[in-house]
């Protein structure tokens, strides 16, 4: 992928971090206010979760190129950054993409109720997963 040039070698601060921390914690927030649509609760999960494969690479020392494909190149660094750990929920992310970039460009009411909590979910469990693993093998950036 570097040879390709679809990622680039990056130095992280716990400031970016912090940064994209935040970010998480208010799109988790939000995707699970009951008065948003499914379509947006369920796009903004996925947005939490993306945000986390990014903090991922980050620490491993990559971020994603301007190129078509990012949030799935992003999930996938993520997951060779994770290892096994993280296989389960790297392949759910990106059944979600597919479905967020119908949501955000071309249909309505496209997620139902419980697509919009599963993924809401899954992208707490995926955040907890990567803060653990930060802490274990990146404890600068925690």
């Amino acid at each position: 992928m570097l040879a390709a040039r679809k990622i680039h070698t990056h130095q992280s601060s716990k400031q970016e971090l912090d940064e994209l921390r935040t970010v998480v914690k208010r799109n988790l927030a939000d995707a699970a206010l009951p008065a948003l649509s499914e379509d947006r609760r369920f796009a903004t999960a996925y947005n939490a979760a993306l945000q986390v494969a990014r903090m991922a690479m980050a620490c491993a020392g990559y971020r994603v190129a301007a190129v078509p494909g990012q949030h799935a190149l992003s999930f996938e660094c993520a997951g060779f950054a994770l290892g096994k750990q993280a296989d389960k929920l790297v392949l759910f992310f990106d059944g979600c993409r597919r479905k967020r970039n119908v949501i955000d460009y071309t249909g309505v009411q496209i997620a139902t109720a419980t697509e919009a909590a599963e993924l809401l979910q899954r992208a707490q469990e995926f955040s907890t997963l990567v803060e653990a693993w930060i802490k274990s093998t990146h404890p600068h950036l925690s």
